[in-house]
Formats: structure tokens, sequence, C-alpha cells
């Protein structure tokens, strides 16, 4: 007697996914400092046809999430650096549930720094596949 094969949870949202016409989902992945060049890919990716997520804000710029004037401050205090870290950390992990999401992974940017090389190797840890909008820094992941 043999039994039906259990579907892992990605081949359960793969097959989710089909079944409900979901279209081609790519996750922008890159430096910060490319948010200019993310939406741009990012209208790229949608006239293509593509559902694309991407990181939300960066870090480095204002971003309304704060009351306190001194978190823009160079030389923030302890608890103010913690709730960063807290922030950083719960927004990376949110990156990662884009990449598992996502059917493929775009780079945006001619520079990979270790994030984005983090990034890269858990999507291809997934099996997911990689483009770059810079080819010439794919051998730099």
């Amino acid at each position: 007697m043999s039994y039906p094969q259990q579907l892992t949870p990605e081949q359960k949202l793969a097959e989710a996914k089909q079944h409900l016409s979901i279209p081609h989902i790519v996750v922008i992945c890159g430096s910060t400092r490319f948010m200019a060049e993310m939406a741009q890919a990012d209208l790229r990716e949608t006239v293509a046809g593509r559902i694309v997520v991407k990181p939300g804000f960066d870090m480095k710029s204002p971003h309304g999430l704060s009351t306190d004037p001194a978190d823009t401050e160079v030389e923030a205090d302890a608890q103010t650096q913690t709730q960063v870290q807290v922030l950083k950390a719960r927004l990376g992990e949110l990156h990662r549930a884009k990449i598992r999401l996502a059917d493929e992974v775009l780079i945006v940017g001619d520079y990979i720094g270790d994030s984005t090389r983090a990034e890269i190797t858990y999507a291809r840890s997934l099996g997911k596949p990689v483009r770059f909008t810079h080819p010439e820094v794919a051998h730099d992941s």
C-alpha cells in the first residue's frame, strides 16, 4: 500500500498561487542606498505583469516612525539604539518572508554588501532564481 506524499509548505504555496492565478512574484533586494533604483525596477516589473515586493523604507532616511527628534541624532542613547536594532531584526525577518513568498529575487544596484549577500544566499538556499540589474556584480555574490 502506498500513501500519498505530503506536500511541503513551499509546494502548497506554489499550488495555491497557481490555483488562484497569482502572477509571478518578484522580490527586490539590494542596498537601501538604491531606493530610487528599486522604485524604477518596481515600475518595470509591474508593467511586465509581475507582482513586486520590496523593502518598505530606508532606515537611514527620515521615516516618521518616531516622534522623538533625538532619534534622528547621530549619537542616540542606548535605549534608542536597542529599539533600532530590534526594528532592524524585525524588518530583516519580514524581508526573508518576502523572499519565501516570491518566485524570484531581483538584486538592484551595482554594489553587493553583506546584507544583500546574505539575502542572495538565503534565496538560493530556497531554490529561488536570482536576477541582477547589474549582472557584472553577480560574481560578488
